[in-house]
């Protein structure tokens, strides 16, 4: 038992040795780290709203939390300010007929009730603001338009980031694995995409990038060269009707960077490839954008994809998820160039071969028939 766990985490350690570094994880986050930015962090403080969607939701709570209670605690000292300057207070002995700016604060805490009821128009109708000084009606006015205020800004921040179309991308899916196999007679590299919901993503458009360290001609290193790779499927690569799971693929020719890759060196690339999927929500009208990658390891060559759509006896269409990533073996070529050659072969064979030592005589007729 204890040679097998060991086994195990030998080779869960040689796996992750071996685990390639990605810019884009398979959930769609970039893995890139900012260093030595010269610009000071107050420039996000510029975009204040872009900054509050971006946070993470326990970052956002803690704000919103904060800047609730914070309003309400600095009011509250700003009350008990007024009350104390206006001798209000219980420790001062005011005289029976004595008309307080605020009825009914004692002390600190009663002033911090009296700020959440008057920012939160609770209205309990036991504190109230009387006409005796002008500073109180002016605190009232103030802290009223800087409660809406505040309460604008978080609620519409709160529910921006609730219905962001970022969100909606996390209902649609990539297969786990990118399959080279045949199709249409072409090598072609295909990946398996599906919509989760039934309400649809309008005007679609699917493209890839292939990101690789390139040497340039001068010598220079370009780290995450960007490569367009053009993915289609048989309606066009624009407005899909993505009512189904669509099987979205790139044809290898020679003007693809996988033309010169084979069965037997795909391991020993080093290529990242990421696949972007853009549209617009049908419910919010809002664009949206769905991105996944895919690693040497990843892409499985001589594979196709197992059927996932059927008819049932209703007449109606079923979508069987169980077989979206699973893959089936099927004859192919090991490179696209055998693929291309062999096709080449068979045409020459149909046209037909000339031989070139062949040499066309003239034979002169001559009549030697005597009479």
């Amino acid at each position: 038992m204890f040679s097998y766990l060991r086994e195990r985490f030998t080779s869960h350690l040689r796996e992750h040795s071996r685990r390639r570094a990605r810019l884009v994880s398979k959930d769609g986050r970039c893995n890139i780290e900012f260093g030595n930015v010269e610009q000071s962090r107050f420039v996000f403080l510029i975009d204040i709203w872009t900054t509050i969607l971006d946070l993470r939701w326990r970052y956002k709570m803690t704000i919103f939390i904060s800047a609730f209670l914070g309003s309400w605690f600095l009011f509250g000292l700003l009350w008990y300010v007024v009350a104390y300057i206006h001798k209000d207070l219980p420790e001062f002995n005011p005289a029976i007929n004595h008309t307080p700016c605020v009825e009914n604060i004692n002390g600190l805490t009663s002033a911090f009730l009296f700020s959440l009821e008057t920012q939160v128009t609770i209205g309990y109708g036991f504190r109230c603001v009387t006409e005796q000084c002008a500073t109180a009606i002016f605190l009232l006015i103030f802290q009223s338009i800087l409660g809406v205020i505040i309460n604008s800004f978080m609620c519409g921040a709160i529910l921006a980031k609730i219905s962001r179309s970022k969100n909606r991308a996390k209902t649609i899916t990539f297969s786990k694995n990118a399959v080279i196999s045949k199709r249409g007679g072409k090598l072609c590299l295909l990946i398996r995409v599906a919509n989760l919901r039934k309400s649809l993503l309008i005007g679609s458009h699917i493209y890839g990038k292939l990101l690789k360290t390139t040497i340039t001609p001068e010598g220079e290193t370009i780290i995450l060269d960007q490569v367009n790779i053009e993915f289609v499927v048989d309606a066009g690569n624009e407005n899909l009707f993505f009512i189904s799971p669509l099987t979205i693929y790139h044809i290898i020719d020679k003007n693809s960077p996988f033309f010169h890759m084979a069965a037997e060196t795909l391991l020993q690339q080093d290529f990242e490839l990421v696949v972007f999927l853009d549209g617009t929500v049908e419910a919010t009208s809002a664009t949206c954008q769905v991105r996944t990658s895919y690693i040497p390891e990843e892409v499985l060559w001589g594979y196709r994809f197992a059927p996932i759509v059927s008819k049932t006896k209703e007449g109606k269409y079923r979508v069987d998820f169980q077989n979206f990533s699973k893959t089936v073996a099927v004859d192919t070529p090991h490179c696209a160039f055998c693929l291309y050659n062999e096709k080449e072969a068979k045409a020459k064979e149909k046209k037909g071969y000339d031989n070139p030592g062949f040499v066309l005589a003239e034979v002169s007729e001559t009549s030697d028939t005597k009479m």
